[in-house]
């Protein structure tokens, strides 16, 4: 089972992904476009689902309140946007997110859950600004709700593949994970 685990989890991260545009929410509603948007970058996809990953070693209610940072942080984030607040070096942090949270995972480094909730909440704030700022014509509480749910489907993924490499005693298979995710973000950044 662990190398199933393990197999269906490197498919999934080295699947291509087709070049996607973001759903108009009038054809599509605000719901289903903020639901789509965090699916149509490898950037969220990947920090998102390395944040399940990560969450997955930690114990007990942290295993949850890491990823649940990394929601709220992300609305907070949207709404700086809302507001008209801007932050500096949104895309270039996002990227950022990757090789940070990557290495923290492939170097197996051992902090507080409070310390790596504060950490994705950071990271989260600036995924969030770049929903916000990419909302178009999309009904904010709606774009909102849908990117959330999108976001911690994500989360809950990583979580699961996690999960199963920590039951089944794969510390490598999460090194390895956090290593892919660290090695996509250094390729974001030289692109």
């Amino acid at each position: 089972m662990p190398k199933r685990t393990l197999l269906a989890a490197a498919a999934v991260l080295a699947t291509p992904l087709p070049a996607l545009a973001h759903l108009n929410p009038a054809e599509h509603g605000s719901l289903l476009a903020g639901v789509s948007h965090p699916l149509t970058g490898i950037d969220h996809i990947v920090v998102m689902l390395l944040v399940g990953i990560w969450a997955a070693t930690f114990k007990g209610a942290a295993r949850f309140a890491i990823p649940a940072a990394f929601v709220g942080m992300m609305l907070v984030g949207f709404g700086l946007a809302m507001a008209g607040v801007s932050l500096p070096f949104v895309e270039p942090t996002i990227i950022a997110s990757l090789v940070a949270v990557g290495l923290l995972i492939a170097l197996a480094v051992r902090i507080p859950a409070v310390a790596a909730a504060a950490i994705v909440g950071v990271f989260a704030m600036f995924h969030g600004h770049a929903h916000g700022s990419e909302l178009g014509a999309a009904g904010a509480l709606s774009y909102a709700c849908g990117f959330a749910l999108a976001t911690a489907a994500l989360h809950g993924a990583g979580l699961w593949l996690g999960s199963a490499a920590v039951r089944h005693a794969q510390p490598m298979a999460i090194r390895a994970a956090g290593l892919f995710g660290a090695v996509a973000g250094l390729a974001l950044f030289a692109a």
